[in-house]
């Protein structure tokens, strides 16, 4: 079941709504469930909220999977370019296409830390440990999910970092990944399609050489030096879009839960 809820984005005083999947028999199981937070939260579930009209379908994939979790999608802003600047951590490089956006990426994970989990874990029968729980994203969503397995990796063991943004600040993202403690236990999903990298030859074949790879295999080897589990995923013929992350569902879900 899906439950819609109003939250205060308290950075800012404007209501971003969460979208929150109970499994059905939430009410009658008297389980305690692990938690999955992810950006973009209207485009999780229903295609009626989905900003172009198409859902990853998350809803019907927890239905038919083997593990019973609770997930907690945060919609982002909608006025102007509310979302890139709240989905922003780092300054960008000046002359980039983000260097004119305020970044409140790290006021967001504060908000999600401290206002959001606390709510749910108090509201909801959730398994509060960090162990039980990750994040998620796709595009600036999926920085943020990286940002938020490096840099509150005491809060999240698991990210699903999906066609990530992240060639714009790579160089602060690798001074921060290099900065913080990632504990072991840690398991860092990093996926691209051919169709969106940049540099690429031949969008029909396993990508290893444009610079969308090389930013996430910087990232992979870095993180993974740390001792924790990274999965590269390049999807061939996947593109910057719903209906090719909808397809990634049940490999990045596997690898963070199940392997």
């Amino acid at each position: 079941m899906i439950i819609k809820r109003d939250f205060t984005y308290s950075p800012k005083g404007k209501n971003r709504p969460l979208h929150i999947y109970l499994p059905d028999d939430y009410y009658v199981s008297g389980e305690h469930y692990p938690v999955m937070y992810f950006f973009d939260g209207h485009n999780l579930f229903l295609d009626e909220d989905a900003t172009y009209g198409k859902s990853w379908g998350l809803k019907e994939f927890l239905e038919g999977w083997g593990k019973k979790m609770i997930v907690v999608g945060i919609e982002c802003g909608h006025e102007g370019q509310e979302r890139l600047s709240e989905y922003l951590p780092y300054h960008a490089t000046k002359g980039s296409h983000f260097d004119k956006f305020e970044p409140m990426g790290h006021a967001t994970m504060e908000w999600i830390v401290h206002e959001i989990k606390p709510m749910v874990d108090r509201e909801y029968r959730t398994i509060p440990f960090r162990e039980c729980t990750a994040i998620g994203g796709s595009s600036m969503g999926g920085l943020m999910a990286l940002y938020a397995a490096v840099h509150y990796n005491q809060w999240f063991s698991k990210a699903a970092c999906v066609s990530s943004a992240i060639g714009f600040c790579i160089r602060p993202l690798m001074a921060d990944i290099r900065r913080n403690i990632i504990s072991p236990d840690t398991r860092v999903y990093l996926s691209w399609g051919t169709r969106e990298a940049w540099g690429i030859k031949n969008p029909d074949r396993e990508d290893r050489s444009s610079k969308t790879y090389g930013w996430n295999k910087r990232a992979a080897d870095l993180i993974a030096s740390s001792g924790a589990a990274v999965k590269m995923h390049c999807q061939v013929g996947g593109g910057h879009c719903e209906a090719d992350w909808e397809r990634l569902v049940p490999t990045f879900m596997n690898f963070l839960w199940c392997e």
